[in-house]
């Protein structure tokens, strides 16, 4: 589904925030990010991208990147992102793995350099956040910005 025709069928979900997402066509594959920022449910700023070969995971992450860098350090919104794993790695398990050196208990981490600049970015907005989103359950934004992220499948030139 196109992002205008997402737009047309769903009015549900929050109104204000910003909402992030990741797509990869197989893992690895090739692969899209999309983030949208609405008030008062109006676009303010979105944006979208592509990689030619990359996984659903970073992808996720390069979304909240990007997302944090469009916003103000002084902004207080919420983000939201349909990713446990990304959510959680930023509440709940970043911290620890900074205090270890950037290590976990379990082996290495997984895209470490995309995982610590996000970890940097989130504590450089101390106003924002970080809410995980249930996928697919018809929340509007949400579904707005999973067209984007997975708009490359349709048209291969990123806006």
């Amino acid at each position: 589904m196109a992002p205008a025709e997402v737009l047309a069928r769903f009015t549900d979900g929050p109104k204000t925030g910003v909402f992030t997402d990741g797509s990869c066509e197989g893992n690895p594959g090739p692969g899209g990010w999309g983030f949208v920022w609405v008030e008062d449910d109006r676009v303010v700023v979105e944006r979208r991208g592509t990689d030619p070969d990359t996984t659903n995971n970073r992808m996720e992450l390069t979304a909240l990147i990007e997302a944090y860098r469009a916003l103000p350090e002084d902004a207080a919104i919420e983000v939201f992102s349909d990713s446990q794993l990304c959510v959680n790695t930023i509440n709940e398990w970043a911290a620890g793995w900074e205090a270890r050196g950037w290590r976990r208990k379990g082996g290495a981490i997984k895209n470490l350099e995309l995982v610590k600049e996000l970890y940097a970015l989130a504590g450089a907005h101390p106003g924002v956040t970080l809410r995980w989103i249930k996928a697919h359950d018809g929340s509007r934004w949400n579904e707005y910005v999973d067209a984007l992220a997975s708009s490359y499948l349709r048209d291969s030139s990123p806006s």
